[in-house]
């Protein structure tokens, strides 16, 4: 018995060090960390020097105004975020909180992705479990889930390797779209070599750079165009083209709902290129909490049903 009751203290040390840390290392600060902890500076000083004794390693490196991580700490931050998330996860799941969804949820998706498809999934979910409270983050850039506080995310192309639980729900592509008016006037692109004849509109979040890249046969083609207008975002592009301006290249999902009326036409299918897999990534584990396993679900298995997608 005074085995088990000491080996239990040295885990619970070891946990109470790497929670210090990683306070320390978020605030970028030692009194930060301190206030967070609700502990005094020196015993939060204590406790980092005492772990890096342990690990024989320097973990922070101090100056008189910032803490920062080394690389070594910058590796030993990822691995004791996922311990302590992991074992908040464990809490729960043993206190019983994971029975019904409860509490505030954030997600996050493109702009015009979480208009089209994640917000009326969002108040579906709201209003089932009406205990939850959901922020969503619409923003055309990559969001660090960790970072941001954020506990579903929808992403879209391919993923680079990380702890973050990913389940492919459908796929879109890159297409030349433009309305049928402008196609009477200025006719239709056969060959990607064609557009440099028509007026463009392009969006610098889909093709940050005038080299469109295109691919038939498995065989890529690069075309340098000159665009009349570009914009940072997708809706300005989209419009133009609905008003018969010019043509544009979107993702599918960004002009379904156009394709289905009408309203755009798509050219140079042929050439679209490799499909982008759309994923819904999470941080959570196998004691993931009601409200993020219940969300999960239900985006999925709507996403995946959406012909848009697949």
């Amino acid at each position: 018995m005074q085995f088990i009751l000491s080996f239990i203290g040295i885990m619970m040390n070891r946990f109470h060090l790497i929670n210090v840390f990683v306070a320390v290392a978020e605030a970028e600060s030692f009194a930060g960390g301190a206030r967070r902890l609700k502990m005094s500076p020196p015993a939060v000083t204590r406790a980092v020097l005492a772990l890096e004794e342990r690990l024989g390693v320097r973990l922070l490196t101090r100056t008189t105004r910032v803490v920062r991580v080394t690389d070594a700490g910058a590796r030993y931050l990822e691995d004791a975020r996922r311990i302590m998330m992991e074992m908040d996860e464990a809490d729960a799941a043993a206190a019983g909180v994971n029975a019904m969804p409860r509490g505030q949820l954030a997600v996050t998706a493109p702009v015009l992705f979480g208009k089209q498809y994640v917000m009326p999934i969002i108040a579906d979910f709201q209003a089932a479990f009406e205990q939850t409270t959901v922020s969503a983050l619409f923003v055309d850039r990559v969001v660090n889930l960790l970072d941001e506080g954020i506990d579903v995310g929808i992403r879209i192309g391919q993923l680079p390797d990380s702890s973050l639980r990913a389940i492919r729900v459908g796929r879109v592509r890159r297409v030349v779209v433009g309305a049928p008016s402008y196609f009477e006037k200025h006719g239709i692109p056969q060959a990607p070599e064609d557009l440099v004849r028509h007026r463009l509109v392009a969006s610098s979040g889909i093709t940050p750079t005038n080299d469109w890249v295109f691919q038939s046969a498995g065989k890529k083609q690069t075309v340098r165009v000159q665009p009349r207008i570009v914009a940072n975002t997708n809706d300005g592009p989209l419009e133009a083209a609905l008003q018969g301006y010019g043509l544009t290249r979107l993702l599918s999902y960004q002009v379904a709902p156009q394709l289905a009326t009408g309203d755009l036409k798509t050219v140079l299918g042929d050439y679209e290129g490799i499909d982008l897999p759309v994923h819904v990534i999470h941080r959570e584990g196998r004691y993931g909490s009601a409200k993020v396993r219940s969300f999960v679900d239900l985006v999925v298995k709507r996403l995946r049903a959406d012909k848009a997608l697949n």
